[in-house]
């Protein structure tokens, strides 16, 4: 699976100004309500529900928060890059600027975890980091997020 096949159109905002995680939460289940037709309210809820069982912060500035949503036909990414970073209580105490928000079919398995593993796995390289964080436009961001190879060594 590619990323370039879950992310949606018109899924990535490139300078959130939000000061709190649930801020960031908020604006990222209304763009997913954009793309996918379904109300924002349960997409909110399950993303918050999942953050309460443990931190979606991974570090190094990045956090993947992630749910199963009632009504969701399939794999949706949608990507922030936020003005000033805010504490996702990543696993290195650093905050986030760098989310990428993974939903999945509620009762989607091996597909929603591979997905989590490539986000995860193209998170966690520096240089990816860095060109995101560099991207003059969600244009940019996209090419960088869709662009890389794909594998399903998960």
């Amino acid at each position: 699976m590619a990323l370039s096949d879950i992310l949606a159109d018109g899924s990535i905002l490139t300078d959130l100004g939000a000061s709190s995680r649930k801020q960031v939460l908020q604006s990222l289940s209304d763009l997913a309500a954009d793309a996918t037709g379904l109300d924002a309210r349960p997409i909110f809820d399950g993303v918050l529900q999942r953050e309460r069982l443990g931190s979606t912060g991974v570090g190094e500035g990045v956090a993947i928060p992630h749910a199963r949503i009632p009504g969701l036909t399939k794999v949706t990414g949608l990507f922030a890059r936020l003005r000033s970073p805010v504490d996702f209580e990543s696993i290195d105490g650093r905050p986030a600027d760098l989310i990428f928000m993974l939903l999945a079919p509620e009762n989607s398995g091996a597909e929603h975890l591979k997905a989590l593993a490539r986000v995860s796995r193209l998170m966690r390289r520096e240089d990816v980091r860095q060109r995101l964080r560099a991207a003059p436009d969600g244009d940019a961001i996209h090419v960088i997020l869709a662009g890389e190879p794909q594998s399903d060594a998960a």
